[in-house]
C-alpha cells in the first residue's frame, strides 16, 4: 500500500482474520449441539488464554472502529459495523440462547463484508492509473 493509505487502515485485514476466527471460536464455545443440549454457556469454563484474545480483540475493533471514524477514509463503512454491533449487542442480550449464534454469525457476516470493502476501496484506490 502507499505511503498515504492512513495507518489504521492497514490493521483491516487482521481485524478481518480475527472476525472469522470470531465466529469458528463462537460455533465451538456456544455450538449447535450444546444449544440442543440446553447447556448454557455461560455455566460453562473458558480457557483463560482464549478469553483474553477474544476479549482483547472485541476491545481492539471497537478502538479500531472509533479512531477510523475519526479519519476521512473509510466513515460508511465503519460506522455501519458500529451500528450492526451495537444491534447485535442488543440482540443478543435480549433473545433466547439458540438464537445467540444466529445472530452472532449474521454479524460478524456483516463486519466481514465491511472489512472485505474496506480493503478492496483501499486496494482499488492505492492501484488506481
Amino acid at each position: 500500500m502507499p505511503t498515504n493509505t492512513p495507518t489504521p487502515l492497514l490493521f483491516a485485514p487482521v481485524l478481518l482474520v480475527f472476525e472469522i476466527v470470531q465466529i469458528v471460536v463462537a460455533e465451538r464455545y456456544l455450538g449447535v449441539k450444546r444449544i440442543q443440549k440446553g447447556i448454557d454457556p455461560k455455566l460453562l469454563d473458558m480457557r483463560e488464554l482464549v478469553a483474553f484474545f477474544w476479549t482483547a480483540g472485541i476491545v481492539a475493533t471497537w478502538l479500531w472502529m472509533f479512531v477510523m471514524l475519526s479519519l476521512d477514509v473509510g466513515k460508511a463503512p465503519v460506522a455501519c459495523m458500529l451500528i450492526v454491533s451495537l444491534i447485535g449487542y442488543s440482540v443478543r442480550r435480549s433473545c433466547h440462547l439458540k438464537w445467540v449464534l444466529v445472530t452472532l454469525t449474521f454479524e460478524c457476516a456483516i463486519r466481514v463484508g465491511m472489512y472485505a470493502s474496506l480493503i478492496n476501496s483501499s486496494w482499488s484506490s492505492s492501484h488506481a492509473t
